[in-house]
């Protein structure tokens, strides 16, 4: 085999879950750029067709659908609209989420169930909705921890709490998948510099935002923080026909921060 023919996606339909910006947004690229018919499912519309022309712009196939993940209804419209235009999904990213700062004390009961129907109830709606069109032909699910389910960081309450569930839906969905040919795994990034932690600096450290860019690079004993296309490479080698030998898995994508931080 060629070099150049591994990690390709041909003939492959990737469903990617807040595709338009960040990780999910490198994640998307990336998986056009190899071949795959990407479809983009998010709550920003603007963006979503953004990140589609981009992709057509450099001879990608991609398509962008209106979707919040939190509303069940919302997600079967879409799968159903996908199937009767003849698409099953290969690939199923589950990459949307939302974050929040703040220790059990700190969290409002509001926060809380924000997370909880975003990061835990919407991941279950896509799976749900899914998954029966994946057992007919096998596939692959790839779930968005993080760090922040297996290291306990300050101020990550609920987010922990959320990405923690990530974790163990990976292990039940591989194991009561795996004689459909299923395979599921997860990614666990440390900090990655997206939009978010820029606007998150903006909002929190107005006038100090490289100061403190710096100080969170830091964190990472490598020194900075990852950027979205190495995860999305990572993102890349677990859906391909490379990583078929691999499945109930999680990988750390941290820069050593689970390991070597003292």
């Amino acid at each position: 085999m060629k070099t150049n023919d591994l990690f390709r996606l041909e003939g492959k339909f990737a469903l990617v879950t807040g595709g338009a910006k960040g990780i999910g947004a490198a994640i998307s690229e990336m998986f056009a750029a190899r071949g795959a018919r990407v479809c983009i499912l998010d709550t920003d519309a603007e963006a979503g067709e953004a990140r589609v022309q981009s992709i057509r712009n450099s001879g990608g196939i991609a398509a962008f659908h209106l979707c919040d993940q939190a509303d069940a209804s919302s997600v079967r419209r879409v799968v159903e609209s996908l199937v009767r235009d003849g698409e099953t999904p290969d690939i199923l990213v589950n990459n949307a989420a939302v974050s929040h700062i703040g220790t059990v004390e700190t969290t409002s009961e509001a926060d809380m169930d924000r997370l909880l129907n975003v990061n835990i109830k919407g991941v279950y709606n896509v799976l749900h909705a899914v998954l029966p069109l994946m057992k007919e032909r096998g596939g692959v699910v790839l779930n968005m921890a993080s760090i922040a389910g297996t290291v306990g960081l300050r101020e990550r309450f609920a987010y922990s709490t959320t990405k923690g569930a990530i974790l163990t839906m990976t292990l039940s969905v591989a194991k009561d998948y795996l004689d459909y040919g299923i395979r599921c795994n997860s990614i666990s990034p440390a900090r990655v510099h997206t939009p978010f932690v820029d606007g998150y600096l903006k909002q929190h450290y107005p006038g100090r935002e490289s100061e403190m860019f710096e100080k969170l690079s830091k964190t990472q004993p490598v020194g900075r923080m990852a950027k979205p296309g190495e995860i999305a490479a990572l993102a890349l080698y677990l859906c391909s026909d490379e990583a078929s030998f691999i499945t109930g898995c999680d990988y750390p994508i941290d820069g050593g921060f689970r390991t070597l931080n003292t």
